[in-house]
């Protein structure tokens, strides 16, 4: 993808002719392999239909939902691009994790300590690819892909994500921040950003292509800042010793091995990139791009131009595994997306911690006692240490813009998630509630974005949590736990709803059942060894 990709209002993969975002009539078919094709080739759940006339509708049957019509693979872009639907993993993964919990690990216990971010960020990066295989080759969500799987399974997100997500934890976290320089209460600072992320949500034509643009500059932003900042505060020793750290693997100082920090460590871990959900509803950003077999679904719209919003179809689509030409067009997206996870998702997020970890090296060397006070339970003393760094650095100006860029990251973080929360949860009930698909999916869009909103507003004007550190540390326990389902969830939906030649291999299975056993192990061993789920 180039820059005229980005800046076009249309999406990767996409054509213009007509049919393309329409309903499934209006979609030129393409006769599917053959009986003896499908079994030769490994796609033996492709149903061909009564009779073998030229040019009939042919399917690929997946689970005991709708089949999906065999459809034409759309040509790949370039393989190195500029930020595409993986600004959406990135926006959510430079968050309150970065610039947060891990410089407070690092304060306490060293940077030998960020071991587990490495692990646990390369992790995110084979799940990332792991996602994007199953939306790529159908169009449809990984929700679908897991109601195809068993139903239940589906259900268990959507319940966890109203569980999770309702609560406004990042931008809560990013106001407090802003009161600091502002001396403007949070709350009101959180509520007016939440209403601010409504109405330009509301308003936007494609909501997709808006939050590409807002991200990219966010992000930008971020990481020019961060690192700036961080040359001119840290020292090449506190590079340095950032660097190393991320390879002392199996370091764990017994302080860490306490009911007081480990639960700690397994939520920061957690929150090592894009944490909980996050992964899943990429899978339809990358619909809405036009990725693969995406480009023959409809996008999302603004409320305010739900009028123009496109049927959906009922269902996915399938391309023709049987077929050389189709095949390499597939693998030209795989080396697109690799690209997206490795270079873009997993180099930008570590760039950005690696500044933050310098940071909270260089505030001990500023304040030696804040360590002594996190210990003491003083959840903020981190974020202070490293904004008094800053100001060490040569004038007071810079401490408050280290706060405007805690401010950047909670914004950044609450316009992707309450996106993906919206989209998520729209998706799962435009396809699988009774009656929903009367109203059109902007709309239940829509209806998920204000409620979510809504709630939020009066958690943070009357609810019971203490404070934004208590509103955010209330995401840990789930969001642990649903990445370790969602592994099992993508083992079961890539290796039994997609043809055998585009399944994943044996060394990725065994990668994302480590992951699966990783997150859940850490979390129950948590639970059972301390009684302490996170802290």
């Amino acid at each position: 993808m180039d820059s005229s990709d980005i800046n076009s209002d249309r999406p990767l993969g996409r054509d213009d002719s007509p049919g393309t975002d329409a309903p499934d009539a209006q979609v030129p078919a393409q006769r599917g392999p053959s009986p003896a094709e499908a079994g030769a080739s490994g796609t033996g759940a492709a149903d061909t239909g009564a009779s073998e006339a030229p040019g009939e509708e042919r399917y690929w049957k997946a689970g005991r939902l709708e089949r999906m019509p065999i459809r034409a693979l759309p040509d790949a872009p370039p393989s190195v691009h500029l930020l595409g639907p993986t600004v959406f993993l990135v926006a959510l993964g430079v968050g309150m994790g970065e610039s947060y919990m891990w410089p407070r690990l690092v304060l306490l216990f060293g940077p030998e300590i960020r071991w587990l971010f490495l692990v646990g960020v390369s992790l995110q990066a084979v799940v990332m690819l792991e996602m994007s295989r199953y939306a790529m080759a159908t169009g449809e969500s990984i929700f679908f892909g897991a109601a195809r799987v068993f139903k239940p399974l589906m259900w268990f997100f959507f319940v966890t994500a109203m569980l999770v997500y309702i609560w406004p934890g990042h931008l809560s976290a990013g106001a407090s921040a802003f009161e600091r320089v502002s001396g403007i209460p949070w709350q009101a600072t959180a509520v007016t950003g939440m209403l601010l992320v409504g109405v330009i949500f509301t308003m936007a034509k494609v909501v997709y292509n808006l939050l590409e643009n807002v991200l990219s500059i966010c992000i930008g932003l971020l990481v020019v800042g961060t690192s700036v900042v961080a040359g001119l505060v840290g020292n090449l020793a506190d590079l340095s010793s950032t660097i190393t750290g991320m390879f002392a693997f199996g370091y764990m100082p017994d302080e860490a091995l306490s009911a007081a920090w480990f639960p700690v460590i397994v939520g920061s871990i957690a929150f090592a990139g894009p944490s909980g959900m996050q992964q899943m509803w990429y899978t339809l950003h990358l619909r809405d791009k036009g990725a693969g077999m995406g480009s023959h679904i409809p996008r999302i719209r603004g409320l305010a131009h739900a009028g123009e919003q496109e049927t959906m179809p009922t269902r996915g689509f399938m391309f023709d595994t049987s077929e050389p030409e189709e095949m390499a067009k597939w693998k030209g997206w795989r080396r697109w997306v690799t690209f997206d996870a490795f270079v873009l998702f997993w180099g930008i997020t570590m760039l950005v911690t690696v500044s933050f970890t310098v940071l909270a090296q260089a505030s001990a060397r500023f304040d030696p006692g804040v360590v002594t006070v996190i210990r003491d339970g003083e959840r903020d003393a981190a974020l202070d240490a490293m904004a008094a760094s800053f100001t060490a650095a040569g004038s007071p100006v810079f401490g408050t813009v280290f706060f405007l860029f805690i401010s950047l990251i909670g914004l950044n973080a609450t316009f992707g998630l309450f996106d993906s929360f919206s989209r998520g949860q729209a998706d799962m009930t435009y396809f699988f509630v009774p009656g929903a698909r009367r109203f059109s999916m902007s709309k239940l869009y829509a209806f998920f974005l204000w409620g979510v909103i809504l709630f939020g507003i009066g958690v943070l004007l009357w609810g019971p949590a203490d404070g934004p550190a208590g509103i955010l540390d209330t995401l840990a326990f789930l969001s642990t736990f649903a990445m370790g389902a969602y592994c099992v969830t993508l083992l079961l939906v890539n290796n039994l709803m997609l043809p055998k030649p585009i399944r994943p291999g044996i060394v990725t299975n065994l990668i994302i059942a480590f992951a699966a056993v990783f997150y859940l192990g850490m979390l129950f061993y948590s639970l059972f060894a301390y009684g302490v789920v996170v802290s």
